[in-house]
């Protein structure tokens, strides 16, 4: 059981790890979208195929036409900041009972 504790441990670190770079490439996203860079750049092009497979569902849920805001953005940043707090916090505890 002791090799399951720390393999669980080991997952959810890597899980809290990968959802801070996401909630940074998020951040990224909404700020370069103020200063409308250019969309050719490889940079600003990865950004964007990384974040829009996310944000896409998330603006159809929520129509932004009457708003003219995308708050999109946020709400996925919500979901990462619940899943590091109820996910990752979780298995950590799970991983200390199995230790």
């Amino acid at each position: 059981m002791f090799i399951v504790g720390n393999f669980i441990a080991a997952v959810a670190h890597l899980i809290d790890i990968l959802l801070s770079i996401y909630l940074w490439i998020i951040i990224i996203r909404a700020a370069l979208s103020w200063v409308n860079p250019d969309p050719y750049n490889p940079i600003v092009r990865l950004l964007y195929q990384i974040t829009e497979p996310v944000l896409r569902p998330v603006r159809r849920w929520i129509p932004i036409r009457g708003i003219g805001l995308d708050l999109s953005p946020i709400i996925i940043l919500l979901v990462i900041v619940f899943l590091q707090s109820f996910l990752v916090t979780s298995l950590i505890q799970l991983s200390n009972q199995l230790r």
